[in-house]
C-alpha cells in the first residue's frame, strides 16, 4: 500500500521533477516507510511506500525493469501474486525481488493490459514503456485504489489523491457545478470522472487507459456485472446459494492473507466483520488482533456497539482492543481527519475511521475490514421499496437522495445551480444492459458507484493517513459476482443480507447475527450541538465561505437555527453536509 504521483508531457518537454516531489511527499503518511523518484525526459515518477509485501529494498519503486524497458509505480496488493509469479517464471521470466509490484511488470510485458483481468487485488498503477513511449494507467475493479488525473494538451500529472495535485500551481480550482449537484444530492458521491474540482478527474474503477506520446488515448472497461444466476445455477436453492456464500468468502478472506507482516481485523460488532473474524478462524488463524472503536451516547443514540464486538473476540480468542473516544478528542481531531480526505467526505464515521486507524496503526500495519456487505447483499433500508418499483429512478431518488431537486434552488447561489444531473446520472445507469430488475438496477449502482465513492475511498483515505493498509474481501470480485447471481428474494429477505446471515449460523454467535442492524455511530456529527455546532458556524461565517457564495445565506441561516431539524433521508444532517464542504475547501486552500 503507497502513494504514487507523477508527470507526463506530450509535448517533448521536461518532466517537472521538483513538482513530482512536491506532489509525492505530500502523500508521506500512505508510505511512511520509503520514498522514490525517478526521471528521465519527458516522465518523472513519485512513490511513497509502506513496505508490507517483500521488505527489502528490491522491491522499492519506481520499479524499474531494463531487460523489459518498463518502469511502474503501484499503489494496492496481488493477492494471487505468487500463483502468477510462478505462471510467469515457467514462460521464462527472471525476478530480482519477491514482491507482487514486479509480478504486474512481468505480466504485463506477457499478457499486455488484459493482464488486468487475471489480478485478484486491489490496485492503481502507471506503467511507462521505455521504447514506444506509451503510457499505462489502470484501477482495480472495485476502485478501492484511488487514481486522481490532472490533465492539459501538454501534460498529464497523477496521484493517489486529489490533494496532491494541488500543488499543481496553475491547476484549475473552480467548483465543477455537476459534481457540486452530485454532491448535495447523491450523499456527497460524485461519480467518476469527475471530482469537486473542475481542473482534476478520477479514473473510473475497472479502468485501463492508455496515452501514446502524440497525447493519443483508448480507454477500456475491463470488468462489469451482470445481475441473476448463470444458466447452471438456476435450480439452485437458498441452501446452495448459502454454502455458495461461505465457500467464496471463506476463499476471499484467505487470500487477503498475504503478507509479510501480521493481519488483524477492525471488528465492529457487526456480522459482516464478525464474519471475517469467523472465517479467519476456520483458516487457521490464532492469536488475531482485533479492534472496535466507541463513542459517547448522544440522546438516545448509542455510540458503541462492544456488547457484540466482546462476543466475537471471546468465541474465538482474539486479542482485542475496545477503543473509546469521548467528545474532546473527536472534536480537536476533526481538521486534521478532513484533511486527511482527498475529495470531502460527508459520512459521520469518517472521525471515527481515523481516529481508529491511529490505534490500530500503533499494533499492526494490515487489517481486514467488513466493507462492501450491505451494498452487494442488500443490507439497506432503501431496497425493499425497489422490489416492486413501477418507476425505479423516482422510487430511488425518493428513498436514497439527500434533496430533491427543487430544494436546490433554496440551497445554492444561482451561479451554482444546473440541470438535474443526479437524477439524470441515475437514469443513465439504471438504463444500461445487465440489472432488468429495479432493485438490481439499485444493488449495481451502490456496489459499482456509491460504494466505491463513499465507503470504500472513506476507509482508503483514513487508513492511510496512519499508514494502515486496509483490505475488504467483501469486495473480492468472486464475491460481488456471486452475490448479483443471487436472486433479490433472498438477499432483501427478513431485514436484509438474509443470505449471508443464514451462510454465516454456521460460523459465528447467533447473537451476533439476529441482533438489530447497527452502524458505525459518531451521534455528535448528526446532532450538531456545543462546540462542534461553534465549528459549523465558524466554518460557514469565515470570509472564504462568504466570497466563495456556494450557498444561499438564508439556508445556511435556517440550517444553523435548527440544525437537528435538518436530516436526510439516510439519516445525516444537512447542516454538517453544507460545513464538511466548506471546511474541507478552506483546509486545502481552495
Amino acid at each position: 500500500m503507497c502513494g504514487i504521483a507523477g508527470e507526463i508531457r506530450l509535448d517533448q518537454g521536461l518532466a517537472d521533477r521538483a513538482l513530482v516531489a512536491r506532489m509525492t511527499e505530500t502523500m508521506t503518511a500512505r508510505g511512511p516507510d520509503a520514498s522514490g523518484l525517478y526521471a528521465q525526459g519527458r516522465i518523472a515518477l513519485g512513490h511513497r511506500r509502506l513496505k508490507i509485501i517483500d521488505l527489502s529494498d528490491a522491491a522499492q519503486q519506481p520499479m524499474i525493469d531494463p531487460e523489459l524497458g518498463l518502469a511502474i509505480v503501484f499503489n494496492g496488493c496481488i493477492y494471487n501474486y505468487p500463483a502468477l509469479r510462478e505462471e510467469l517464471k515457467a514462460k521464462g521470466y527472471r525476478f530480482f525481488s519477491h514482491g507482487d509490484t514486479e509480478v504486474i511488470l512481468k505480466a504485463y510485458h506477457a499478457w499486455g493490459p488484459d493482464f488486468v483481468k487475471r489480478l485478484y487485488g486491489m490496485f492503481a498503477f502507471c506503467i511507462v514503456e521505455r521504447d514506444s513511449g506509451k503510457v499505462v494507467f489502470g484501477r482495480d475493479r472495485l476502485g478501492i485504489k484511488p487514481l486522481y488525473l490532472a490533465e492539459d494538451r501538454n501534460v498529464i500529472r497523477f496521484a493517489s489523491s486529489l490533494t496532491a495535485l494541488l500543488e499543481i500551481p496553475d491547476l484549475d480550482r473552480s467548483i465543477d457545478r455537476t459534481a457540486l449537484h452530485h454532491y448535495m444530492t447523491f450523499h456527497a458521491v460524485v461519480p467518476p470522472p469527475r471530482t469537486i474540482l473542475n481542473g482534476v478527474r478520477k479514473l473510473s474503477p475497472a479502468t485501463v487507459l492508455t496515452i501514446d506520446p502524440d497525447g493519443g488515448r483508448q480507454e477500456h472497461c475491463y470488468w462489469d456485472l451482470t445481475f441473476g444466476p448463470r444458466e447452471d445455477e438456476r435450480g439452485y436453492t437458498a441452501e446452495d446459494w448459502q454454502q455458495q456464500v461461505h465457500d467464496t468468502m471463506k476463499l476471499a478472506v484467505e487470500r487477503r492473507l498475504v503478507a509479510d507482516v501480521p493481519v488483524g481485523v477492525l471488528l465492529s460488532g457487526g456480522i459482516d466483520s464478525s464474519l471475517v473474524v469467523g472465517l479467519l478462524a476456520e483458516a487457521g488463524q490464532h492469536g488475531l488482533k482485533t479492534f472496535s472503536i466507541g463513542f459517547e451516547t448522544v440522546g438516545n443514540e448509542k455510540g458503541d456497539e462492544f456488547e457484540y464486538s466482546d462476543i466475537v473476540a471471546k468465541e474465538f480468542g482474539t486479542e482485542h482492543h475496545k477503543i473509546f473516544i469521548d467528545s474532546g478528542r473527536a472534536l480537536p481531531n476533526l481538521p486534521r481527519c478532513v484533511a486527511a480526505m482527498a475529495e470531502p467526505m460527508v459520512s459521520h464515521d469518517a472521525i471515527g475511521f481515523y481516529l481508529l486507524s491511529e490505534e490500530v496503526s500503533k499494533q499492526v500495519k494490515v487489517v481486514q475490514s467488513g466493507q462492501g456487505a450491505d451494498e452487494i447483499f442488500g443490507g439497506y433500508h432503501w431496497y425493499p421499496p425497489m422490489m416492486e418499483a413501477d418507476d425505479p429512478v423516482e422510487t430511488y431518488a425518493r428513498v436514497f437522495f439527500d434533496r430533491d431537486h427543487r430544494e436546490m434552488a433554496e440551497v445554492l447561489s444561482p451561479d451554482y445551480l444546473n440541470g438535474d444531473a443526479s437524477r439524470d446520472f441515475v437514469a443513465r445507469h439504471f438504463a444500461r444492459p445487465g440489472a432488468e430488475r429495479a432493485v438490481d438496477k439499485a444493488l449495481r449502482i451502490d456496489t459499482q458507484v456509491m460504494l466505491v465513492d463513499d465507503p470504500v475511498k472513506r476507509v482508503d483515505n483514513m487508513t492511510m493517513a496512519w499508514g494502515l493498509e486496509a483490505r475488504v474481501p467483501f469486495l473480492d470480485h468472486d464475491v460481488v459476482e456471486l452475490a448479483a447471481r443471487i436472486p433479490a428474494e433472498f438477499k432483501i429477505r427478513d431485514g436484509g443480507k438474509w443470505v449471508l446471515k443464514e451462510a454465516a449460523r454456521s460460523v459465528i454467535p447467533a447473537a451476533v447475527i439476529d441482533r438489530p442492524k447497527g452502524y458505525f455511530p459518531v451521534p455528535a456529527l448528526k446532532y450538531l450541538q456545543g462546540p462542534y455546532l461553534d465549528l459549523v458556524r465558524d466554518v460557514l461565517d469565515a470570509q472564504p465561505a462568504r466570497n466563495r457564495g456556494l450557498f444561499n445565506r438564508a439556508y445556511v441561516d435556517r440550517l444553523l437555527a435548527e440544525p437537528e431539524s435538518h436530516i436526510t433521508p439516510l439519516r445525516g444532517s444537512k447542516l454538517w453536509q453544507v460545513a464538511l464542504l466548506e471546511l474541507w475547501l478552506q483546509t486545502h486552500g481552495v
